[in-house]
């Protein structure tokens, strides 16, 4: 059945989907990793591109939402560090 709820903030968890590149990808050229995940370390979670940050699905592929939830966290200290130049988030 098709119904509508309203709402004022949407979030889509889609575990064990592989990233899309068409869009935001190709147009970035973000370099990718040998299975076609966005290349980032898992220590500042930079991509290949300047101020683009990754985590969760789209850098270490299919898994679980446990990490995804972790490596969120990670890369929000990450970013905090790169904006502020150090961070109070934990690891």
């Amino acid at each position: 059945t098709e119904f509508h709820i309203k709402a004022d903030l949407v979030l889509l968890a889609m575990g064990f989907v592989h990233p899309v590149h068409e869009g935001a990808v190709e147009e970035l050229s973000l370099k990718l990793d040998a299975r076609g995940n966005i290349e980032a370390s898992d220590r500042d979670y930079a991509t290949s591109i300047g101020k683009v940050f990754v985590a969760g699905d789209m850098r270490r592929g299919q898994s679980l939402v446990v990490w995804a939830i972790r490596e969120g966290r990670q890369c929000a200290r990450a970013v905090d560090e790169y904006l502020m130049g150090c961070s109070d988030l934990p690891r």
